[in-house]
């Protein structure tokens, strides 16, 4: 078996395929307030597209398959591409980004098809201020929703992109809730992706406020390894039921084991979430040997790090940023 590695020998074993753009919430730091012009469905990859794309990328050594958005759930096959990539072989795990809302009613068909865990997007827990982050969500749903997973017995992980001005006041609140819940919070800085370079300025929040809040709160935590792909740096507090992890892209980059490619809901592949650079693969996928080829140009030319807020703009290799929103990209 052929595996995918780039010219800095990471290991690509991780792919995180986005199907759909579509989503009901117009959150902040994902869509613009007017919301954006969603594709329509025939540029969008079709089911068998999306098996047929998995099947390659298993032969190619992918075992780790994250289905994304926009809103996942919107496709009402979903549950159909869970099952179907399920039973591919060589793929081991297999989880989904949402906002939650769907959870309710489709949970049970997602745990049955072979879904193991869930991230979920949770950035306060007042119902106001999640309808003005969301722009119109409804924070009593997306709760019932995750008390449906954890009931399934999903692994479910929520996050929470600190925001100041905007939640950044609920860290401690979050800090608690894993006393008493079995799930990860993940603390994950607000990103330049889609959003004016001054006003992202005025927003970012540097996840080391979090180690600020335990320390102002007397809170002792240790450093706990999770199962799961991410990113994050985990921890517990003491005797809590569940733990915290943070997500630094900015103050902290962890580009250097990054193990993920990513595919947009029109079948391009990014090697890194950041830069415009995007190959479209879609039709190369009933070619395999062709696919494989475009799959190893994207990873030969992608950067060792995103350069995302470099103090010296001097020293930025890539100019461009990616012209996509994150609900067109899917995180």
């Amino acid at each position: 078996m052929k595996q995918l590695y780039d010219r800095y020998d990471r290991l690509h074993n991780y792919v995180r395929i986005s199907i759909t753009d579509r989503c009901p919430l117009r959150c902040v730091y994902c869509m613009p307030k007017e919301g954006l012009p969603f594709f329509p469905s025939e540029r969008v990859l079709s089911q068998d597209e999306i098996v047929q794309m998995v099947e390659n990328f298993a032969e190619m050594g992918v075992s780790k398959v994250r289905f994304t958005g926009g809103e996942p759930l919107l496709r009402s096959d979903v549950a159909e591409i869970v099952q179907r990539v399920h039973e591919i072989p060589g793929i081991d795990d297999i989880s989904a980004t949402t906002n939650g809302l769907y959870l309710p009613r489709k949970a049970a068909a997602l745990k049955e098809a072979g879904l193991q865990r869930l991230n979920i997007s949770l950035d306060t827990f007042d119902a106001e201020r999640y309808k003005k982050i969301t722009r119109g969500g409804n924070i009593k749903q997306v709760l019932k929703g995750i008390q449906i997973a954890s009931d399934l017995g999903f692994m479910i992980k929520l996050n929470v992109v600190v925001i100041k001005g905007q939640n950044d006041d609920e860290i401690l609140d979050f800090l608690n809730y894993t006393r008493t819940h079995n799930v990860n919070i993940r603390f994950i800085e607000f990103m330049p992706i889609g959003n004016p370079l001054k006003t992202w300025q005025k927003e970012y929040v540097g996840l080391k406020s979090v180690f600020d809040v335990c320390a102002e709160n007397g809170l002792a935590y240790d450093p706990i390894d999770l199962t799961g792909n991410g990113p994050s740096e985990n921890f517990k507090i003491k005797d809590a039921v569940g733990s915290f992890g943070l997500i630094h892209p900015i103050s902290n980059k962890f580009c250097e084991t990054c193990n993920r490619l990513r595919i947009t809901p029109d079948g391009y592949l990014k090697a890194c979430l950041y830069w415009d650079e995007e190959i479209n693969i879609r039709q190369a996928i009933p070619d395999k040997e062709e696919f494989q080829r475009l799959i190893q140009k994207a990873l030969d030319s992608k950067p060792l790090n995103h350069e995302m807020a470099m103090a010296d703009a001097d020293k930025v290799v890539n100019k461009a940023p990616t012209w996509r929103h994150m609900s067109q990209i899917g995180g």
